[in-house]
């Protein structure tokens, strides 16, 4: 069982090692204003002028001189090996949702163990990058989008599904990482209505989108919870 370091009943701001403009930085903490980072994360958040409630990792990355800043109370090392500091740091917070940025736009290996992670752990949680949010779709999603909105569908794993509102319609497809793809499709009418018949599948919208992934989010954890 993992050890809730961190609760908030609103939104957490998860940063990484990777770079963040102060916009960005800005941009998440007015929604989710409980700031946690992992492991290297630390100097970033302190870059940016704000001390983390927790430091979470491996403690491989983080400066001598975070270190000090953050202070050893906020520390908190998890040293096994077989996860990244993203899943560390996710697996040890509860919160209504988690914008996480930092993970996105540096190394590839690095990103593709973020979506590793953002599959298995099937929380409410939206990746923020300079361009793009990304999130797992829960088995059934509503989001209020605009007609030629950009929407893209990337499988981690075989799934297939029922959409509506997209001008290409994913029913009767069967997507695969090495397979069939569903990037670049879009929005002809709002709102979009997915139904996915296993979990998998990332979706990937434009940034400015960042709200109604997390609105649609959470209404599907609350719809989730009352049907078990």
């Amino acid at each position: 069982m993992n050890q809730v370091i961190v609760q908030s009943s609103g939104g957490i701001t998860l940063v990484g090692g990777a770079p963040v403009s102060a916009p960005l930085f800005r941009f998440s903490q007015q929604r989710a204003p409980v700031i946690v980072a992992a492991d290297g994360g630390a100097d970033r958040c302190l870059a940016l002028g704000v001390r983390p409630e927790a430091v979470i990792g491996d403690m491989d990355s983080i400066s001598e001189s975070a270190r000090a800043a953050v202070g050893s109370d906020r520390l908190h090392q998890i040293d096994e090996q077989d996860s990244t500091d993203f899943d560390k740091a996710l697996r040890s917070v509860d919160a209504r949702f988690v914008i996480a940025l930092g993970f996105m736009g540096a190394r590839v290996d690095h990103g593709l163990a973020v979506f590793n992670t953002l599959v298995r752990q099937h929380s409410a949680c939206v990746l923020l990058g300079s361009r793009d949010v990304v999130f797992h779709v829960p088995s059934r999603l509503q989001i209020g989008l605009k007609a030629g909105d950009r929407f893209s569908l990337f499988p981690l794993a075989s799934v297939t599904g029922t959409s509506t509102g997209l001008d290409w319609p994913i029913d009767g497809l069967d997507f695969a990482p090495d397979g069939r793809v569903g990037t670049s499709n879009r929005v002809s009418t709002g709102p979009v209505s997915l139904e996915m018949a296993g979990p998998g599948m990332l979706c990937i919208l434009p940034r400015a989108r960042l709200d109604q992934a997390l609105e649609a989010l959470t209404g599907a954890d609350r719809a989730d919870s009352r049907s078990r």
